[in-house]
C-alpha cells in the first residue's frame, strides 16, 4: 500500500523532510505558494540523492512520486503523515494547521517543525488536538536522523507511537521529549553555545573562524559519537562520573560564561560577525557548502556505522529493514547500491581496495540467498574465499549506482567458482571478478563438502 506524506512549506527544512520520505519510498505531496519553491526543492533534492543513498551498502527502496499541489487541501487530503513547516510565526502555524484539519484525515499525524513553540501552543486553536505534535529535526534531515517528538498532555498516545514508528522506518531517531519546554532539548544546547560565541566575537576574544575550529578540531568530534555525559563519564577516569563532578563541579560557581546575559546585537556587532564569516567561508557558494558538509557527514557517519556506534548503528539497524535478499538465480543480482565519497580516491575515482569490498558484498548475497547465511556460520560452516581475480574495465566514481550480477562457474563438492559483474544503473559494464571459494568446517578450520541445506540448494541450482 501506498505511503503519502504532505509537506506543508518547502524551504531548507520542509525540502529535508521531503526528501527523507521520496528517497524512503513515500508519495510525496507539497504545497508551498512561493513561486521559486520549486526550484529550491529541486536543489535540495538533487543534494539528498547525492548523500542519502551513500550511507547505506544496499539500494534504498525505489523512489516515491513527487506531486506539486496547487492547494493545500489537495496535498493533505490523503496523507498518512504531514509535515508543517512554515515560518516561525504563532499565528501563521494556527490558520496553517486549522486549514490542514479541515481537510486532512482524523488518524493522520501533523508534525510541526518548530524548534521553538510548545505544542500545547500549537494546539491552543484546534478542535482535534490530538493529532498535532512537535516533531523538530535538524538539517539536514535527509541525513542527520534526530527528531524530536514532543508531544502534549492532549496529544494521544496512539499518534505519539505512530509517529516514533514511521520515523524509525524511515531511518529516523525519534527522540521523546517527555515533557514541554521551550526549544525542546537540543537547541537548549546550541543556544547556549550560540550565546557564548556571540560574546567571544563581541570581546575580541576570537574570530568566528577561530571559534569554529575549537568545536570541529577538539570537543565536536568527541558530541558526534559520545554526546556530553558519556564524554565527561570517561574524563573522570576509573573513578567515573562522580569523580569528574567532584573534580570539576566547583568551577561551576567560577564566572567563565556569560549565558545568562546575551550581548546586545548592534549594528556593528552584526557587520564585525558577516564580515569574518565570509572571509572564512566567502570562496564557496552556499550549495557548494552544503555538499561539502553533506560529504563529511556522509564519512564520519559510515566510519561511525563500520563501528556499528552511534548514528552509525541506526543507518545498520535501518538498512537491514530495507535490504531485500535476492533469490538464487542465474546472474542474480547479489549487490545493489550507490558508491559513497569514501570509497574514493585522489584520482576521483572508487580506489581498487573497494572492488574487492563490494565483490565480497556479492559473494555474501549469493552466499545468503544459497542457505549459507549466519545461521549457517553458526552452525558451523562457511565458505572461505581463496583467490580473486578482479578486471578493471572503467572508473566508478562517488555517487553512481551500481549493482553487481552473479553467476555460478563451478560448483563441485567442496568447490564453488563465482563469477560478478558489476554494472552501472545505464548497464555500462564496470568490472568482473571471477572468485574462488573453498567450504570450510569452523570447527577443524580445514576444508570439508556442504552440508544441508546448502548441499540441497546447490544441487538445485545445478
Amino acid at each position: 500500500m501506498t505511503k503519502v506524506a504532505a509537506i506543508i512549506g518547502g524551504g531548507v527544512i520542509g525540502g529535508g523532510w521531503l526528501a527523507r520520505f521520496l528517497l524512503n519510498g513515500w508519495t510525496v505531496r507539497v504545497f508551498d505558494p512561493d513561486p521559486e519553491a520549486e526550484r529550491k526543492i529541486s536543489e535540495v533534492l538533487a543534494n539528498a540523492r547525492h548523500a542519502l543513498p551513500m550511507l547505506y551498502e544496499t539500494a534504498l527502496p525505489q523512489e516515491g512520486e513527487l506531486i506539486f499541489c496547487e492547494t493545500l487541501q489537495e496535498a493533505v487530503a490523503d496523507a498518512d503523515w504531514i509535515q508543517e513547516s512554515v515560518p516561525e510565526r504563532l499565528d501563521i502555524k494556527h490558520s496553517v494547521l486549522a486549514d490542514i484539519q479541515a481537510h486532512c484525515r482524523p488518524d493522520a499525524i501533523i508534525g510541526s517543525s518548530t524548534s521553538g513553540f510548545k505544542p500545547s501552543e500549537l494546539q491552543e486553536k484546534s478542535d482535534r488536538p490530538d493529532q498535532i505534535m512537535v516533531c523538530h529535526p535538524f538539517n539536514p534531515v535527509y541525513l542527520l536522523p534526530l527528531i524530536e517528538v514532543v508531544p502534549s498532555v492532549k496529544t494521544s498516545q496512539e499518534h505519539t507511537e505512530k509517529a516514533k514508528d514511521i520515523l524509525r522506518s524511515i531511518g529516523c531517531y525519534p527522540l521523546h521529549v517527555r515533557k514541554e519546554i521551550d526549544a525542546h532539548i537540543a537547541d537548549r544546547f546550541l543556544e547556549a553555545v550560540w550565546r557564548e560565541g556571540l560574546w567571544l566575537v563581541k570581546d575580541g576574544i576570537a574570530t568566528t573562524e577561530e571559534i569554529d575550529d575549537a568545536i570541529r578540531y577538539g570537543f565536536g568530534l568527541r558530541w558526534a559519537q559520545m554526546g556530553l555525559f558519556e564524554t565527561y563519564r570517561i574524563a573522570g577516569g576509573e573513578a567515573g562520573m562522580a569523580h569528574f563532578i567532584a573534580q570539576f563541579g566547583p568551577c561551576l560557581e567560577w564566572p567563565w560564561t556569560k549565558l545568562m546575559d546575551v550581548p546586545e546585537l548592534t549594528d556593528e556587532l552584526v557587520q564585525t560577525i558577516a564580515d569574518q564569516s565570509d572571509a572564512q567561508s566567502g570562496a564557496h557558494s552556499i550549495r557548494e557548502l552544503e555538499r561539502i558538509r553533506d560529504n563529511n557527514l556522509i564519512a564520519m557517519m559510515r566510519a561511525l556505522k563500520q563501528q556499528g556506534n552511534a548514528a552509525g548503528k541506526l543507518i545498520k539497524d535501518h538498512e537491514q529493514t530495507i535490504q531485500k535478499p535476492a533469490p538464487l538465480a542465474s546472474e542474480m543480482v547479489s549487490v545493489r547500491r550507490v558508491i559513497p565519497v569514501d570509497w574514493t580516491d585522489y584520482n576521483g575515482h572508487m580506489n581498487e581496495g573497494r572492488y574487492g569490498q563490494i565483490y565480497s558484498d556479492a559473494a555474501d548475497g549469493f552466499l545468503g540467498a544459497l542457505g549459507a547465511g549466519q545461521e549457517y556460520v553458526d552452525a558451523g560452516y562457511s565458505y572461505f574465499t581463496v583467490e580473486t581475480n578482479i578486471k578493471y574495465i572503467l572508473e566508478a566514481h562517488a555517487g553512481q549506482k551500481v549493482k553487481v550480477l552473479t553467476d555460478v562457474l563451478m560448483a563441485e563438492g567442496k568447490k564453488l567458482k563465482l563469477f560478478h559483474k558489476m554494472v552501472r544503473e545505464d548497464g555500462e559494464l564496470l568490472s568482473t571478478c571471477e572468485q574462488f571459494l573453498l567450504h570450510v568446517s569452523l570447527t577443524t578450520r580445514k576444508s570439508c563438502d556442504p552440508v544441508s541445506p546448502v548441499s540441497e540448494n546447490l544441487m538445485n541450482f545445478a
